[in-house]
């Protein structure tokens, strides 16, 4: 018998395996939290699918997005990334992306973690939607417009409401599985 996924993954076997593995997932891990905002920044404009096809290669091009690493990007580095054809060569959500690393270890040297700064918006505990339709979800909410502003206070960049919204339902702050997806009790009971 097949499985009910989410409307917006099916027909798609890179994107139904994200969608069945990854989304929605609570994470609190602070490296797969900076991977998925480096991955939601560069969505800013394109589809998630775009992005999820190039995953690798921003792996590759980003070491292993090691933020660290990234945070110490000097020029020539940022010029090699502009050439890579293998991910986005938006030279401004490049720059963002290691302006964002040096904001994420602030913010960790501040809170003890960025897991801790981010789900403290939502007292460390998942928001459970109950979508019957994808369609319905929100593309933003005043909890994404209150940590937008907060993260672009704290020097964060390509950080807007809609960007925190997605990488809030990628990193499962919020679980917008659709309620009769397969997913949905399989993310809550996480």
């Amino acid at each position: 018998m097949e499985k009910h996924r989410c409307g917006w993954c099916a027909g798609d076997p890179l994107y139904e395996k994200y969608h069945d593995e990854e989304w929605g997932v609570p994470v609190y891990d602070d490296a797969t939290l900076f991977e998925f905002l480096v991955l939601e920044t560069f969505q800013a404009g394109l589809s998630w699918i775009t992005i999820l096809r190039k995953r690798e290669n921003f792996r590759k091009a980003l070491d292993n997005f090691d933020y660290r690493k990234i945070a110490d990007y000097e020029e020539d580095k940022i010029l090699e990334l502009l050439e890579d054809r293998g991910i986005i060569r938006n030279k401004l959500k490049i720059r963002a992306t290691v302006s964002n690393a040096l904001a994420f270890i602030k913010v960790q040297e501040e809170f003890g973690s960025f897991s801790s700064y981010i789900w403290g918006f939502t007292d460390g505990k998942p928001i459970r939607n109950e979508l019957s339709d994808y369609r319905h979800a929100p593309a933003n909410t005043p909890l994404s417009d209150k940590i937008s502003k907060d993260m672009k206070k704290r020097g964060f960049k390509f950080v807007g409401t809609t960007v925190i919204y997605a990488h809030m339902q990628a990193t499962g702050m919020v679980n917008d599985h659709e309620v009769h997806c397969f997913r949905y009790p399989e993310v809550q009971q996480l």
